[in-house]
């Protein structure tokens, strides 16, 4: 394998993507005999078929699949390098890719918005997944940052907390426990539910509440779609277990209300995350030092732009108990960022 080429790599991977030759010849401007003829040069090194006919349909054989992993690998180390001499030659430009799970889209677009206004220059490639979505994407180097809630024991990242990430029970306005004052979690046993897809964050957070209550939740509805939930809610099928960050707008205009539960808000944090095996790149890591230093207060500025909240939903819909302040950086995390311009950060009262 020591002979192959990059460009053969190239087309390797667009074939394995494709699984049509016409369709990698158009896009590379070749014909399909010269995407063929470099498939089998890398056989030949390789040793091994790469594809398989089957009937109709091309599929990559088992040593193709192995080799895939590894083509992207070098194919994006070699992406990685030329950002980093890039950098080094000062140019202010560049991309970031970035992961955020499904409930970040409701506050994610606002800080790069902020951040992009002390560069504007930087283009930002956003993906959105569930939290195993989006976890596979930054060990799988497809994006070299991630926001989410806190990854699991013994993924190979490095997590920091920037924000306190509540969640409530929202019903719509007419539901009989919107007026009820404190509610005992067993009071819900015989309620509806409307819940995220196994594999998400809030369904774990869902699952684990559940599970303390000492009950199983009777479920009406499963989505992947956070805008499904609501709507499902305010229609009447049920409750839902859901990021406060996520119906900030529903609460404040009163489509939905939160129920007052014992316990609730659950918190949760907002975690930058970043691989473990590979160090960030000068522009990357701008971007990381800038949602550990102001990711909070741009939270806590989308919420006081909400309408008609009071301000104990305010502090709450930030995360904020009455009365307190959270601090959830750590000097030393703020002591190792690189220094920022803040003039993009608008100020705060």
């Amino acid at each position: 394998m020591r002979n192959v080429t990059v460009r053969q790599l190239q087309i390797f991977v667009a074939t394995a993507d494709s699984l049509s030759l016409a369709r990698v010849a158009e896009r590379l401007h070749l014909t399909p005999s010269a995407v063929s003829f470099q498939i089998k040069r890398i056989e030949s090194q390789s040793g091994f078929a790469l594809f398989e006919r089957i009937g109709k349909r091309v599929q990559l054989t088992e040593p193709g699949q192995v080799l895939l992993g590894y083509a992207r690998m070098v194919l994006r180390s070699l992406h990685d390098a030329d950002e980093a001499m890039t950098a080094l030659n000062g140019v202010s430009g560049g991309r970031i890719r970035l992961g955020l799970v499904s409930t970040g889209k409701y506050i994610v677009p606002h800080m790069i918005a902020r951040f992009r206004a002390g560069a504007p220059e930087v283009r930002v490639s956003l993906r959105e997944g569930n939290r195993s979505d989006v976890l596979a994407m930054l060990t799988g180097g497809e994006v070299e940052l991630a926001i989410m809630g806190q990854p699991p024991e013994g993924a190979d990242v490095i997590a920091a907390r920037f924000a306190p990430h509540p969640s409530v029970i929202v019903a719509p306005p007419s539901h009989p426990l919107a007026e009820g004052s404190r509610l005992d979690p067993s009071i819900l046993t015989q309620e509806w539910f409307i819940t995220r897809e196994d594999g998400s964050g809030t369904r774990l957070l869902a699952d684990g509440f559940f599970r303390k209550a000492g009950f199983l939740p009777r479920i009406a509805m499963e989505s992947s779609s956070n805008e499904m939930i609501k709507q499902a809610v305010i229609a009447g099928m049920g409750l839902a277990l859901i990021s406060q960050h996520t119906v900030s707008l529903e609460l404040s205009l009163g489509l939905l209300v939160p129920l007052a539960v014992d316990g609730f808000p659950l918190m949760r944090s907002w975690f930058v995350v970043q691989r473990r095996s590979l160090p960030l790149l000068p522009l990357q890591l701008r971007l990381r030092g800038f949602l550990l230093r102001h990711g909070q207060a741009i939270i806590e500025d989308i919420v006081r732009a909400q309408p008609a909240l009071s301000a104990p939903a305010e502090a709450s819909l930030a995360g904020i108990p009455s009365g307190s302040h959270v601090h959830t950086i750590t000097n030393t995390e703020r002591s190792n960022e690189r220094p920022i311009d803040d003039r993009a950060v608008r100020q705060r009262p």
